[in-house]
Formats: structure tokens, C-alpha cells, sequence
């Protein structure tokens, strides 16, 4: 199955990196890719389809904030979403943080243009 491509989006001091989820058959691929990218937090927002202990175990917190595809994200989850940024790009300058929905084209991308949105972008 073709999936797209990770994409970078760097604005300020933030970085993210939107991507598909993995299965466990291409987890030490993926946990590759976002160690190159600098990845300290992963957050799913799509239920889990694979195990996240091989993740974490290479030193990347995983999130799990799953909402429904095509749905706007709960106000708990954009909450959260904000905080997190807030804390992570605050204390850990230069870090990146990835955030995959099933495909990387719809939950994922929307985070991250909140993210933009209230930035001031």
C-alpha cells in the first residue's frame, strides 16, 4: 500500500512531523524516521494499530488522543494538544513533535494547523 510521505512543518520555534500510522511489521522503519527527525513525542489520534512499547522504549512518549475521522477534535483533546505544545517546544527547544492519524491526510493535519492558528500564523 502507498502512503504518503512524512511531512516537516516548521513555524518559530515549533516543529512537527505529520505521518501515517504504522503497522507492527513496519514499526522499526517508522521509529527510525522519527528519530531522524528529532521526535520526542508521538501522539495517535486513530485507535491503535500497533504496539507503542517499541516506541517508547527508544525514548518517544506516546499519546493516545483518538477522535473520528472527519470529526473536529474534542475541545478536551485541542486542550491537551496545546498544553503539550506549550510544555514540549518551552523545555525542550529544537524537539519535534509527530502526529499520525490512519493516512497523515485528515485528524493529524488539523492538529497541526490549530496549532499554526493560534501561534499567530
Amino acid at each position: 500500500m502507498n502512503r504518503p510521505a512524512p511531512v516537516e512543518i516548521t513555524y518559530e520555534t515549533m516543529r512537527f512531523l505529520i505521518t501515517h500510522n504504522p503497522t507492527n511489521a513496519t514499526l522499526t522503519k517508522f521509529t527510525e524516521e522519527l528519530k531522524k527527525y528529532g521526535v520526542t513525542t508521538l501522539v495517535r489520534v486513530c485507535d491503535a494499530t500497533y504496539d507503542k512499547a517499541p516506541v517508547e522504549k527508544e525514548g518517544i512518549q506516546v499519546l493516545d488522543w483518538p477522535f473520528d475521522d472527519g470529526a473536529p477534535p474534542p475541545g478536551e483533546i485541542v486542550e491537551d494538544w496545546l498544553n503539550l505544545l506549550k510544555t514540549k517546544f518551552r523545555e525542550e527547544p529544537g524537539c519535534c513533535v509527530a502526529v499520525h492519524c490512519v493516512a497523515g491526510l485528515g485528524r493529524a493535519p488539523v492538529l497541526v494547523a490549530l496549532a499554526l492558528i493560534e501561534c499567530g500564523m
